[in-house]
């Protein structure tokens, strides 16, 4: 599985014990976009900068391959689609992971990508 930015981000808000829980769970996957999204941005506290540091010790970062770049390019190509999204959803497809995500919606149009929604056990593609 591999944990979608906004997942990383849930999971550092104290209302969310049950996604700190279900990560905990898993082996935490991520992708390098992921690692830049949420450390990269501008108005992180200090504190929130220092759980994501921890976080990202505990993860397991996939970087951006050549494979990941030419399903990206694919993707892009077939519908219109954040630069993020797009190496996120390479990643998944190369590696065949499940896309733990919370934005089903931007990227259910994928066939060939499983999605889960930890917000709604249920919810799978």
């Amino acid at each position: 599985m591999l944990i979608d930015s906004n997942i990383i981000i849930y999971s550092a808000q104290p209302e969310n014990p049950q996604i700190r829980e279900y990560i905990a769970l898993h082996a935490p996957l991520v992708s390098v976009v992921s690692y830049v999204e949420v450390l990269g941005y501008h108005r992180l506290t200090e504190t929130a900068r220092e759980y994501f540091k921890e976080f990202f010790r505990a993860a397991e970062i996939l970087p951006i391959s050549q494979a990941v770049v030419e399903q990206a390019v694919e993707l892009r190509q077939t519908r219109k689609m954040t630069l993020g999204d797009a190496i996120i959803a390479g990643t998944v497809l190369v590696h065949n992971l499940v896309l733990v995500t919370r934005n089903v919606e931007d990227f259910k149009w994928i066939s060939q990508l499983q999605l889960l929604n930890p917000f709604k056990a249920s919810e799978r593609s």
